[in-house]
């Protein structure tokens, strides 16, 4: 066993103690699930290293645990412990190897509008990711809680990611993210994941791009890769905001249809805006259907109530389940079995492999380890 590095035991353990609880939500379970996974397999861990790793669990628990810990929690705690490990080996099988968790710095943090803050975080190494993927990102602050984000950007020559991060209400990363990490703070980044945003499974359509508030940033990363590659590729983008003010982006945004205008539309919509032109007011699935073309490729990433609105209106509408690329919202079964997918190139044709299919390449199947280690849910 190579001994894990005091920052990563750190990591390690606090991670595992929060999915031991089994407080938080399906996704960032999931997201726990996949960090511990690429640690264990990153250092080696094996099944017979269970007792020693319970062991520092339970006398760590029992040192803060004050005068309510007895015999029955450490057996609670043991047994909690034992089988979240058992799920962090099944998804080592899953992960397998690639980049491993790292930190990185915030270089810079801005707030666009009220509630949304823009972080350019530099990794202390290159991360290797595709557009469109995701990676459990976790602040110190909030020890062993992690969610997904995605990168607002390709990857660049400098290994610098921008991630856009919208307060939640009720929520318990987002607001530390957006109201209290500050330049100077660190970040753990975990391994990406593709989440059905590829351009490797979507093919060489043409794209339609629907965002819903930062749902922009994968897409906005996706159109920076297109603009990179060769081809004569199409594409039009679909900004949903409440308002022109909610609107975070729109610089940016300007600035990618000025510089490829001869490709790329870029098309705001304002779902509660009297005050803007008439043709910009409308929800953000009616304004993309609008732009819809057969034989794109129509993608939509946002919100899980967008996701799943577009689950039903899109193909009732007319969209070929072919080419409908929803992103994964980690709370859904199929989307379980999915992630963990490696991306495959779209046939679009009569023998067109379904992208719900669970694990390529004989690996582990991500249904036997996502469910919680406990029967809470948390939110």
């Amino acid at each position: 066993m190579r001994f894990l590095p005091h920052r990563y035991a750190a990591m390690f353990f606090t991670t595992l103690g929060q999915v031991i609880a089994g407080r938080d939500h399906p996704a960032g379970r999931r997201a726990a699930l996949a960090v511990l996974g690429r640690t264990y397999h990153r250092f080696g861990l094996q099944p017979y290293h269970d007792t020693a790793i319970s062991a520092a669990m339970v006398d760590t628990v029992g040192r803060f645990a004050g005068t309510a810990w007895g015999p029955a929690s450490a057996g609670r705690w043991e047994q909690g412990c034992r089988r979240a490990l058992r799920l962090a080996e099944r998804a080592a099988g899953v992960v397998g190897d690639g980049p491993q968790v790292m930190v990185g710095e915030v270089e810079s943090r801005t707030e666009p509008v009220a509630g949304v803050a823009v972080l350019t975080v530099r990794p202390v190494r290159r991360l290797r990711y595709e557009p469109g993927e995701a990676l459990p990102v976790c602040t110190p602050r909030l020890p062993g809680v992690w969610r997904w984000l995605s990168p607002a950007n390709a990857p660049r020559p400098d290994g610098r990611l921008e991630f856009h991060v919208r307060a939640v209400a009720r929520g318990v990363v987002s607001p530390m993210l957006v109201g209290a990490v500050t330049p100077g703070d660190t970040l753990w980044l975990g391994p990406p994941a593709d989440v059905g945003l590829s351009l490797a499974a979507i093919g060489g359509a043409d794209l339609l791009l629907a965002a819903g508030e930062t749902g922009l940033a994968p897409l906005r990363a996706m159109v920076e890769q297109v603009a990179e590659s060769p081809g004569d590729r199409r594409v039009a983008l679909v900004a949903g905001a409440r308002t022109l003010f909610d609107l975070y982006d729109a610089v940016a945004l300007d600035k990618l249809a000025d510089a490829h205008r001869r490709w790329l539309t870029v098309v705001p919509t304002f779902s509660h805006d009297p005050a803007v032109e008439p043709a910009a007011q409308g929800d953000l699935l009616t304004a993309a259907l609008y732009h819809h073309r057969p034989g794109q490729a129509f993608v939509v990433c946002g919100p899980p109530g967008l996701i799943e609105r577009a689950r039903t209106r899109l193909p009732a509408a007319g969209v070929a389940a072919r080419d409908l690329h929803l992103a994964l919202t980690f709370d859904r079964a199929i989307d379980a079995a999915r992630w963990l997918r490696r991306p495959q190139p779209a046939d679009r044709g009569p023998g067109h492999a379904c992208t719900t299919a669970t694990n390529a390449g004989g690996r582990a199947c991500s249904q036997c380890w996502t469910s919680p280690p406990t029967g809470t849910d948390g939110t």
